[in-house]
């Protein structure tokens, strides 16, 4: 076989379709040196976030190596779940990688639209790939059914983020309990002086607005489903839709629809003094070039009894996108390059610093030199509350989208009764439970 290999015959490439096809737990090394400029191009279907962009900033070192152009194709959150979704359940193919996130993976997993990463990797492959190394949260939310589906390149869990100036100013302590959070940003609320108490997301989506009230759901003893039915439309429910309403009215203009990127925006501008938000934020409200708050921002966990929401986005392996050997093996290849440690270690000396997924990036000197150590402190505070807090279920998407409809309406103050609201998208949802 190795030496059909080094011949470079068409035969050589037959007998390593046939020897991936039956059995991937046995092929080489030799497999994928023998696909190096066989796959022209990768399509990845993928977010414009500061980790994409360094990876397509430095594509040509890929792309050199293994003989494939890489082609990122970039999409707001929303769009991106999207067009994904269109081009994998009509069987199109045109995306070799899809982003995949925690909102996601179940359906395409459970659907077949991506691929099982040992299924498509190698030994060797799985093996440089280190799995092990991922932080076991990252791990868990790229698994489904028992097999990794993606391969993670960011995550985390909640942080609360809080101005030290503004507080000491008012002679507080950072709030430990959703009772005083609330009563400190009202008395922190001065739009007078341009300051905010708070920012939320209010944008509809599971991944916008549901993302961010899920904590004070399941902390108020909520559950997604009972009996068979959705069960967001409970006393949990409707308390907790209550308490973001009542958030809401020491939050921004406009801020019954913001998105995560205008909540982070506020807060850093200067107009917001506290929020809760996704740790992955941290490094970017201490970024000296866009931030006017660095370095007086205080981090600690979620006040009691909010749990952490815990989320991973990665990248995962297109099932129709990659109909042969070749493009499986290469496209193993790119996740394995594209979420090294050496590249993630890339992105910290770049500056990138809220975009971690490996332990030995955060257990590393160059990491720590670079972020405030409070932040770190809080992040491995919060860790041990840190979970997927999302319906995880292939209905997932329509489920949280359409409750993030609702939300969005009942924030906006479309729909006044909150109950009402709430009771009849879940009644409109009872057959996604059902499915």
């Amino acid at each position: 076989m190795k030496n059909l290999i080094k011949s470079g015959t068409s035969l050589t490439m037959i007998a390593t379709a046939v020897a991936f096809m039956a059995s991937p737990a046995f092929a080489s090394d030799a497999d994928v040196s023998a696909c190096v400029g066989k796959v022209p191009t990768l399509n990845i279907l993928s977010e414009p976030t500061t980790s994409i962009q360094y990876m397509n900033s430095v594509s040509s070192e890929f792309e050199k190596k293994w003989g494939t152009k890489l082609s990122f194709s970039n999409f707001g959150e929303n769009d991106r779940r999207a067009k994904s979704r269109l081009d994998a359940s009509q069987g199109t193919g045109a995306y070799q990688i899809y982003a995949v996130d925690e909102a996601n993976v179940a359906e395409f997993a459970s659907n077949g639209w991506i691929l099982p990463l040992q299924q498509a990797m190698t030994p060797e492959q799985w093996k440089a790939f280190d799995w092990d190394d991922f932080l076991a949260g990252r791990r868990a939310v790229a698994t489904y059914d028992g097999k990794p589906y993606f391969a993670p390149y960011q995550g985390g869990g909640d942080l609360m983020m809080y101005r030290k100036d503004i507080l000491a100013a008012h002679h507080l302590n950072p709030p430990t309990t959703v009772e005083d959070y609330v009563k400190d940003v009202a008395l922190l609320n001065d739009p007078s002086h341009g300051v905010y108490g708070t920012a939320l997301r209010g944008k509809r989506g599971s991944g916008m607005n549901v993302w961010r009230w899920q904590p004070f759901f399941i902390a108020d003893g909520g559950q997604w489903v009972a009996d068979g039915k959705p069960d967001f439309d409970s006393a949990a429910g409707v308390k907790a839709t209550d308490t973001y309403l009542e958030l809401m009215k020491y939050s921004p203009p406009g801020g019954a629809t913001y998105a995560w990127s205008e909540v982070i925006e506020g807060f850093r501008s200067g107009q917001v003094a506290m929020m809760i938000e996704s740790d992955v934020f941290g490094p970017w409200v201490e970024d000296p070039t866009k931030s006017r708050v660095a370095g007086k921002v205080g981090y600690a966990p979620p006040p009691e009894p909010l749990p952490s929401a815990g989320f991973a986005h990665g990248l995962a392996i297109s099932a129709k996108g990659n109909p042969t050997p070749c493009s499986k093996l290469i496209a193993s290849q790119f996740l394995i390059w594209a979420t090294s440690r050496e590249n993630e270690m890339g992105r910290v000396q770049a500056g990138i610093l809220g975009d971690l997924a490996r332990t030995s990036t955060i257990d590393s000197q160059a990491y720590r030199a670079k972020v405030n150590p409070d932040y770190v402190t809080a992040l491995l505070a919060t860790a041990p509350r840190t979970r997927l807090l999302i319906w995880n279920n292939p209905n997932w998407p329509r489920f949280g989208d359409e409750l993030g409809l609702t939300l969005e309406s009942i924030f906006t103050g479309q729909q006044k009764n909150v109950k009402q609201a709430l009771q009849n998208t879940a009644s409109d949802l009872e057959d996604v439970v059902s499915d």
